[in-house]
C-alpha cells in the first residue's frame, strides 16, 4: 500500500524499527557538580533507565588517613564535601574526641555549634543559587552569593580560611576568635536575615520555576529510606529525621532545634527545605552566639605534641548540611588510625537517581540532578 504525496503517516517511528539510545550525561557536566557520569538509556525523549558511575574523583583519603596522623587528618577529611568544611572537620575530631574520653571546653562547644549553623548557611546559599541557574534562572545567584560573601566574611576572620577551615583541634578549636567577633557575626546575620525575602521572593514561587520543579522527580519517603537518603533530600519526602534533634551533639541539646520538612517529595519541595532551613541556621547561630559571649575560658584541651588515640573504636555522626555523615575510627593506640571509615550524605542520596530519572524526559533530567544537592568529593571521598 502507497500513501498518496498529500498524506502524512504518523506514529512512534512512522513504522520504522527504533532503538534505545545510550546516552552519557558528564562526566564533565556544569549539572553534575563535578566529575560524576550518568549512564542514560533514552527511548526518544523520555528516559528508560539511569545508572550513575561514581569514582572519578576518587581521592583515596580513607587510605591516606592511615599513615597520617590525628593532627594532619582533619585537612583531607576538611575536603571531601568542599560547601561543608568545617562540617567535615568537626566529625573527624569528635569521633576522636570520643574515643580518647577528652571533654571540651563549653565555650568551644558553643562556639562549633554557631560556626556549624554558619558552615551550613553557607552551603545551602550556594545551591539556592546555583539551582535556578542550572534551569534557566540567571538572576537568583547574584542574591545568593551576596548573602554568602556576607558570611563568608565572618567564618573567614575567624578562622583564616575561606573555603578549607581547618579551625577545629582535637580538645577544641585552633584558637580564640578576634575581638568583637561575636558583635561582627551578629551584625553579618542580620543583614543576611533583613535581605534574604529579596531571594525568596525572586524565585519560591515563581511561575516558571514552579512549572519546572512542582510535581517533577518525586522521590517517596519509602524510596528515600530505602536507599539511606538523609538531610533536606530526606526531609522534603517526609522523613522527619535530624541528629541535631534526635542525637544531640554540640551544644544543640540545649537548643530548640527547627527541623523543615515537607512531604511532596518533589524538586520544589527540596528546594524549600534549603530556603526554611537557612532562616532557621541563622536563628540558631545568634543563640549560640550570645551564649558564647556569657562564657569564659578557654577554647581548647592542651595536649601533647603527639596525639594518640587509646586502643580501641568508635562511631560518631553529625547532621551535615547534606545530610548525615558518620565517622568509624578504629585505633590500635598509634599516633595514626588504624582505619577511619566515612559515611557520607552524598554518596547515599545520589543512589536515588536510579529510582528517580526513569520514566522522566530530558529537560527534567537536569531540574532533578540539581535537586538532589550533592558534591561529587563526598562521593567519591
Amino acid at each position: 500500500m502507497t500513501s498518496s504525496p498529500t498524506e502524512l503517516v504518523v506514529g512512534t517511528g512512522a513504522g520504522l524499527d527504533t532503538a534505545d539510545m545510550v546516552l552519557n550525561i558528564g562526566p564533565q557536566h556544569p549539572s553534575t557538580h563535578g566529575v560524576l557520569r550518568l549512564k542514560l538509556v533514552l527511548d526518544g525523549e523520555r528516559v528508560v533507565s539511569c545508572d550513575p558511575v561514581v569514582g572519578y574523583m576518587h581521592r583515596g583519603a580513607e587510605k591516606l588517613f592511615e599513615v597520617r596522623d590525628y593532627r594532619q587528618i582533619i585537612v583531607l577529611a576538611n575536603r571531601h564535601d568542599w560547601l561543608s568544611a568545617f562540617n567535615n572537620e568537626l566529625g573527624v575530631v569528635l569521633a576522636v574526641e570520643r574515643l580518647m574520653g577528652l571533654e571540651v571546653p563549653e565555650r568551644a562547644v558553643w562556639l562549633r555549634t554557631a560556626l556549624a549553623e554558619l558552615n551550613r548557611v553557607l552551603n545551602h546559599l550556594m545551591f539556592l543559587g546555583s539551582y535556578p541557574l542550572e534551569i534557566g534562572a540567571i538572576t537568583p545567584v547574584f542574591y545568593a552569593f551576596r548573602e554568602r560573601e556576607t558570611i563568608q566574611a565572618v567564618l573567614e576572620e575567624a578562622s583564616g580560611g575561606r573555603m578549607h577551615y581547618m579551625y577545629n583541634r582535637v580538645g577544641g578549636l585552633k584558637e580564640e576568635v578576634p575581638s568583637g567577633w561575636t558583635g561582627r557575626a551578629r551584625q553579618a546575620i542580620a543583614d543576611v536575615q533583613r535581605r534574604l525575602p529579596d531571594l525568596d521572593k525572586l524565585i519560591r514561587r515563581n511561575e516558571i520555576f514552579m512549572a519546572r520543579t512542582v510535581g517533577v522527580g518525586v522521590l517517596s519517603a519509602a524510596d528515600a529510606a530505602a536507599f539511606g537518603a538523609s538531610g533536606p533530600v530526606a526531609r522534603a519526602s517526609g522523613l522527619d529525621m535530624d541528629l541535631r534533634r534526635d542525637e544531640p551533639y554540640l551544644a544543640y541539646g540545649s537548643l530548640d532545634v527547627p527541623v523543615v520538612t515537607r512531604t511532596t517529595g518533589d524538586c520544589h519541595a527540596r528546594f524549600e527545605v534549603l530556603l526554611d532551613q537557612v532562616y532557621a541556621s541563622l536563628d540558631m547561630a545568634v543563640v549560640c552566639l550570645d551564649r558564647v559571649d556569657s562564657l569564659t575560658g578557654p577554647v581548647n584541651v592542651r595536649l601533647p605534641k603527639v596525639v594518640k588515640a587509646p586502643e580501641g573504636h568508635t562511631y560518631a555522626w553529625t547532621e551535615n548540611p547534606l545530610g548525615i555523615n558518620g565517622y568509624y575510627l578504629v585505633s590500635h593506640g598509634d599516633r595514626t588510625p588504624w582505619r577511619l571509615k566515612l559515611r557520607t550524605a552524598s554518596y547515599s542520596n545520589v543512589q536515588a537517581l536510579t529510582k528517580l530519572l526513569p520514566g522522566c524526559l530530558v529537560p527534567d533530567l537536569i531540574a532533578i540532578l540539581g535537586s538532589m544537592f550533592f558534591v561529587v568529593g563526598d562521593i567519591d571521598k
